[in-house]
């Protein structure tokens, strides 16, 4: 009985152990039914149990009394701590080969259970005042409530606390660690007044507020099926309660599909897609750059030759965006994207073929977009073939460089202001950098002899979540006022096809303003009969190139009929000649500045 019970009782905390690991990486990834501590707390007091059986068995001889009596020097031991004492008199019975072993298995035992049993209690405690503090103080206060505690959520929540000191901050599936990262993200959170909850989203008190109160969900969590998941949960949950915003932080197509056809009922839905808003952002605050740093040509116009470098997320949505944003009077474009995928040239045609087709990549047509996009596939950053093909773009005016690690951008960064200096040309070059510290702290970077490397970093945490740039932004109400001119508000931000198409038009629009374009400034109203033209025409140009760098072809009709959205077809993907009157008159209501306030406020009734 000795060997059996002291070897069951080792047992049972190696299985706790293992049991315990994957029931915690159940919680962070899929959210496991039982709770850890749960599986640790039960299998310590098994293992004190197994090994009082035989000591208390030695003294009684009785089951009854060795059952009853282990069960509670069991209780003992996971409360207050069990006394070597009571085990003393058993202890004299235990074989002399196995006492050694009985007695530091004991003191192990006995020194974690209440230790154990304390940090669960504690644990406890601060879930309970945690949720007293949220229903009494956060009761009748704005409130912003993020689904988990990370360098996002936490930039976000620190705007959002410089802009509404009053508000209350939550966050939930908080797990204090002991890793440094984790524990200065705790002390930001404690430092911001925050409300932290170990349970999630889903799960924590956060439903006990004030109707007349808003509060805005945040599903802003790294894993982005999870964030998924919670949304769909959360707006069957408060659908019908008014005042309610939901966030959703997600780049997945299947996002989109289901966030669109999920009934919202009175709650907002917005899906975050954090690789387009950075590219769109960029266009809009800092496209003129690449207008302005253009090349003349010997034809009287001025060239784009813009140089993308690699082809990842972002590197792909900034090409497919240069395509239409650079569509402009008096302009040419032309881009190269660089890749080390072999397959990076298929990929992207299969996003959009029609985009690079033959028929109208690198060709000039009237009333066609004009562009010319090159992917060089199979070329590495850190090799001579890439120096060798950089080269060869001895008229380079803007580069972009996103490669998916922030050091792997500054570096190659650094080796192209080297390649073009040798060129003796000074393109406009933009670096994506996530961590802000890093950002702030290559500003202004200059070399061994003072020369400015002139490098612009972007991306990073700091700057891209913030109010203005996730919740209150200028750019998506700037691409609301365009879509009233056609449609109703409620379409805006139900379907996505409708806030990104809109959200194109008004980053061109700004860009058509800035670069001079006749009438572009001008209601409808007020432009002369060339300028409506002009802007007619420059507008198809733009949403022609934009629908192919979205995957859209030409139906094969001008029959409206033919037009299908599954298929991604378009009847009006021709050229502006080939357009309807009512089409083209749509493109200079669309493509034109709002006439007056009233009239948005009308339509969208």
């Amino acid at each position: 009985m000795w060997n059996g019970c002291l070897g069951g009782s080792i047992a049972c905390m190696l299985l706790t152990v293992i049991l315990f690991l994957i029931a915690r990486g159940e919680t962070w990834k899929e959210k496991a039914s039982i709770r850890p501590i749960y599986i640790l707390l039960g299998g310590v007091a098994l293992a004190n149990f197994l090994v009082l059986l035989p000591v208390h068995w030695s003294v009684t001889g009785n089951m009854g009394s060795t059952f009853f009596l282990s069960s509670f020097n069991t209780i003992q031991a996971m409360g207050a701590g069990c006394e070597f004492g009571v085990i003393e008199p058993g202890l004299e019975n235990c074989p002399k080969e196995l006492l050694v072993g009985y007695q530091v298995w004991f003191a192990f035992l006995f020194t974690l259970a209440p230790a154990l049993t304390f940090g669960f209690v504690l644990s406890f405690f601060k879930g309970f005042c945690a949720s007293v503090r949220y229903c009494t103080v956060c009761f009748r206060k704005e409130t912003y409530v993020f689904s988990e505690l990370n360098d996002r959520s936490l930039a976000l929540a620190s705007d959002l606390r410089k802009n509404h000191p009053k508000a209350a901050i939550v966050f939930t599936d908080v797990f204090e660690e002991k890793e440094e990262s984790s524990f200065e993200m705790m002390e930001e959170a404690r430092k911001l007044g925050a409300i932290s909850f170990k349970k999630d989203i889903l799960v924590a008190p956060v439903g006990f507020h004030a109707k007349a109160k808003p509060i805005s969900f945040f599903a802003i969590g790294q894993n982005e099926s999870e964030n998924l998941n919670q949304a769909i949960k959360l707006i069957e949950r408060y659908r019908n309660r008014s005042n309610t915003h939901l966030y959703v932080f997600s780049a997945k197509v299947e996002s989109e599909l289901l966030l669109t056809a999920v009934d919202k009922g009175q709650i907002k839905v917005r899906r975050v897609n954090e690789v387009q808003s950075l590219v769109s952002r960029i266009l809009y605050e800092e496209g003129e750059l690449l207008f302005r740093g253009a090349r003349k040509t010997g034809d009287g116009e001025k060239k784009i030759s813009a140089v993308v470098v690699g082809m990842g997320a972002h590197g792909t949505e900034m090409v497919k965006a240069l395509a239409w944003f650079g569509q402009m009077d008096g302009y040419k474009l032309e881009i190269h994207a660089f890749d080390k995928d072999k397959l990076a040239e298929d990929r992207f045609k299969a996003l959009a073929p029609e985009l690079m087709s033959p028929k109208y990549n690198g060709v000039e047509l009237p009333g066609e977009a004009r562009y010319k996009i090159t992917v060089h596939a199979d070329v590495d950053v850190d090799t001579a073939t890439f120096a060798d093909a950089i080269s060869k773009i001895a008229d380079a005016t803007y580069v972009f460089i996103s490669l998916g690690s922030d050091q792997l951008n500054i570096k190659t960064a650094v080796a192209l202001r080297m390649y073009f200096e040798r060129m003796k040309i000074h393109p406009v070059i933009q670096a994506v950098v996530t961590h802000s510290e890093q950002k702030k702290a290559l500003e202004g970077i200059r070399n061994f002899r003072g020369q400015p490397y002139d490098l612009t970093f972007i991306g990073d945490v700091e700057t891209s979540y913030t109010e203005k740039v996730i919740i209150d932004s200028e750019l998506e109400q700037e691409a609301l006022e365009r879509h009233l001119k056609w449609g109703k508000e409620e379409e805006f931000w139900t379907y996505e096809y409708n806030y990104r198409s809109s959200m194109a038009s008004a980053i061109h629009l700004r860009a058509r303003i800035a670069c001079g374009i006749p009438g572009a400034d001008k209601p409808e109203s007020e432009m002369t009969p060339k300028e409506k033209e002009n802007i007619e025409t420059l507008e198809h140009r733009r949403w022609n190139a934009y629908m192919r760098a979205e995957g859209y072809v030409f139906s094969g009709s001008k029959e409206k009929s033919s037009r299908n959205d599954l298929g991604k077809m378009h009847h009006d993907l021709v050229d502006y000649a080939a357009l309807s009157e009512e089409e083209k008159h749509k493109d200079s209501r669309v493509g034109s500045v709002t006439e007056k306030m009233e009239e948005n406020s009308s339509e969208q009734e």
